[in-house]
């Protein structure tokens, strides 16, 4: 099992000002890299185009048939588009959550991730401020670990709630 650095863990996630991706970028832990992704999302409506409205194709359908299957595979492509993404999201996840317990053995690298409310919400504006700061190993990793305990303490009532609930089920 490889174990990451910690920017490398956090360039997984994050991009360079401390702001969360929207595509995760497996480049960092040496996979593809998120903009390779994200130009093959932006060309394949292209592709798609060109491969439906070419003289061959029109001429055999239709200026009809053509608008209507355009948008059929153009829906089939914002499906692909998730999946991508979903699946992009869960193997960096699964690769780097190893690391992340090295690094921060108590923090759930799936609740600092959430988009929903959880007691590490914040994390992505700490994390920005860290980087402000122009911290970098040891001491972004400590700088980091104090943020979590400040997070911790402003949303104790929320950690209470979700040890309760963990209780009951």
């Amino acid at each position: 099992m490889t174990t990451y650095s910690l920017k490398d863990i956090l360039d997984t996630f994050a991009k360079s000002n401390g702001k969360k991706r929207l595509i995760y970028n497996l480049g960092a832990i040496g996979g593809i890299s998120n903009n390779a992704v994200l130009l093959f999302f932006i060309a394949m409506p292209f592709i798609e185009y060109a491969l439906i409205f070419n003289p061959y194709v029109f001429n055999a359908l239709g200026i009809a048939q053509c608008i209507v299957l355009y948008i059929v595979f153009l829906s089939i492509i914002m499906i692909s588009i998730f999946m991508i993404s979903w699946k992009i999201k869960n193997t960096v996840i699964k690769k780097i959550t190893p690391s992340w317990k090295k690094y921060f053995e108590k923090i759930d690298l799936k609740m600092v991730l959430s988009a929903g409310a959880t007691p590490y919400s914040k994390f992505f504006d700490y994390y920005s401020k860290g980087l402000a700061d122009h911290k970098s190993g040891e001491e972004l990793h400590r700088y980091l670990l104090d943020s979590f305990k400040v997070m911790e303490e402003d949303n104790k009532e929320l950690i209470e709630a979700m040890i309760k609930d963990n209780k009951f089920n």
